[in-house]
């Protein structure tokens, strides 16, 4: 079974928030949730100066901590690795968020429009997903994986910093990539052994 991955080239990204968006209209998240970011630093001085990028959303990590400390079982990691929330078990308690570190899970108490006139077809059809009380994450576009497809964020990179893949075949461009260049991961202290990793030569 493979083992899914992401790679994220900080050389590559540009802060252009194409993933932000295309990940917000594919999943059709609510108002104010947003399953990936980008986080942004200036570092250097004048006339030196630059702008760095940080991309985070779930790390879909090896060993979750978000699953372990779940009373009810609805967060649980599929055999390939990608970790989901069934939102029918989720009592809302947040544990989960507690648990992780690196706080990219939001709790719905509430679906709010984002017009006073009223609901849009748009947000009519994806509100249907969604379940006040629940908490909601990143899923690594399973319904695009499981076709055979990239997560949304990766297809529409213009600068292609994202790529997904299987971790554990070596021949995949993930793990080429990993093999070639020094690559790190975001808070391994905790001991989650991520699936989400970053490649710089800065």
């Amino acid at each position: 079974m493979a083992r899914r991955g992401m790679v994220i080239d900080l050389d590559r990204c540009v802060g252009c928030y194409s993933c932000i968006m295309a990940c917000k209209v594919a999943n059709g998240t609510p108002k104010g949730v947003f399953w990936t970011r980008v986080l942004e630093k200036e570092e250097g001085t004048f006339p030196n100066a630059r702008r760095t990028f940080l991309p985070v959303l779930c790390n879909h990590c090896e060993n979750p901590a978000c699953v372990e400390v779940c009373p009810t079982g609805a967060t649980f990691k599929r055999d390939d690795g990608i970790v989901l929330i069934d939102y029918d078990k989720c009592n809302g308690c947040r544990y989960c968020m507690m648990a992780c570190p690196y706080d990219v899970r939001v709790f719905m108490d509430r679906i709010d429009g984002y017009f006073p006139s009223g609901q849009t077809p748009f947000e009519k059809v994806n509100e249907k997903k969604w379940q006040v009380g629940t908490v909601i994450k990143c899923t690594f576009c399973v319904e695009r994986v499981d076709q055979g497809l990239d997560p949304v964020c990766v297809a529409i990179c213009p600068t292609s910093a994202r790529i997904f893949g299987d971790l554990d075949d070596p021949k995949s461009p993930v793990s080429r990539l990993l093999g070639e260049r020094g690559s790190t991961q975001l808070r391994p202290e905790f001991g989650t052994n991520p699936s989400v990793y970053y490649l710089s030569t800065r």
